[in-house]
């Protein structure tokens, strides 16, 4: 039986601010509750909500841990009561509310799914934050069908590039936004079947000229901002409108007779707040659609660059460059056991 440490290694948030307030720390191993497991973590990711965490702008929800980190990969080591899914020593990935930026975390037992088979434990720790994400808000919540058409903005980031695979795995025609030509030319080499760079072209031209004058059945937007107002005029009738972010701004003036006239649903949602049961269902959704396509290579994890865990620092400082295509990871070499 593994004898654990009574401390740990974590990246703690010393105070609000840029990426150097994000510093090591010495924490107790956390005790898995009723339904939780602990996890030996060997990578997790990085996220756009870390950062806004970092600076202050996302406080993590009542219960959970300090700790940054929303997605991990690692070994089982410790089972907390009621628990009957899993073994300790089996690897899994989860989705967590936090601490994932720490040699040992808590994660529900509902909410940890086995790593599909082919993948490394750095690249299942890249699943979880950005699929579930993507399953709840592109399938579940905008109800993508095969044959529609679906435009994803941001299609270089770890959610975009895992939208434009899974929404392409599942039928659809795919449109997306990116910065530059390079990363226009990384997301249709994902599957996108038209790419725009959003500073040379306006994208609601683009996508009717490329789809034969007509606009999209779902967008899922994570700028918000000035792009609101161009995505209701780009949506066709009974169209959809999902927001996960505002990078943007989350205000704008819009036309709410075209929001009528076209029977349009706008809506949005966010994921770390829900309960384990939400989450729990995601997963298995997950499990039973999604990792099988993972496992025939159909759908992959984009990793761009993987840092030690005491490096968290320069991760948050590429991720706010906005120069990367896909996942920023994070792995753990520290103590073991």
């Amino acid at each position: 039986m593994t004898i654990l440490p009574s401390e740990m290694t974590a990246i703690e948030i010393s105070e609000p601010g840029g990426p150097e307030v994000l510093r090591p720390t010495e924490r107790q191993v956390p005790q898995p509750g009723s339904g939780e497991v602990l996890i030996r973590v060997a990578a997790a990711g990085v996220n756009r909500p870390d950062v806004l965490q970092r600076k202050g702008a996302y406080p993590p929800p009542r219960g959970a841990s300090d700790i940054p980190g929303l997605e991990i990969a690692g070994e089982v080591v410790a089972l907390g009561e009621q628990v009957t899914s899993l073994q300790r020593g089996q690897q899994v990935c989860a989705l967590v509310t936090g601490g994932g930026y720490a040699e040992y975390c808590l994660a529900p037992a509902a909410q940890c799914l086995p790593l599909p088979q082919g993948l490394s434990l750095v690249e299942a720790a890249a699943l979880p934050e950005t699929f579930f994400t993507v399953w709840s808000n592109v399938f579940d919540r905008g109800g993508l069908k095969a044959g529609e058409a679906f435009l994803v903005h941001g299609g270089s980031s770890g959610i975009g590039t895992t939208a434009i695979q899974l929404a392409k795995a599942f039928g659809a025609k795919v449109f997306t936004t990116a910065g530059n030509a390079a990363k226009c030319q990384a997301c249709k080499e994902l599957g996108a079947d038209l790419a725009i760079n959003y500073r040379d072209e306006d994208f609601v031209a683009a996508v009717r000229e490329a789809n034969g004058g007509q606009g999209v059945n779902l967008i899922l937007d994570m700028v918000g901002g000035a792009y609101i107002a161009r995505d209701v005029d780009l949506l066709e009738p009974d169209g959809r409108l999902v927001f996960i972010a505002f990078l943007g701004g989350a205000k704008a003036e819009i036309n709410f007779q075209t929001v009528m006239v076209k029977r349009l649903t706008i809506t949005g949602s966010t994921l770390r707040a829900r309960d384990v049961g939400f989450k729990a269902a995601i997963a298995a959704q997950l499990q039973t659609q999604v990792w099988p396509m993972i496992e025939a290579g159909q759908v992959k994890p984009q990793i761009y660059k993987t840092f030690t865990l005491e490096q968290a620092s320069e991760a948050h400082a590429l991720m706010e460059s906005s120069t990367h295509v896909g996942k920023i990871m994070l792995t753990v070499t520290g103590r073991r056991s």
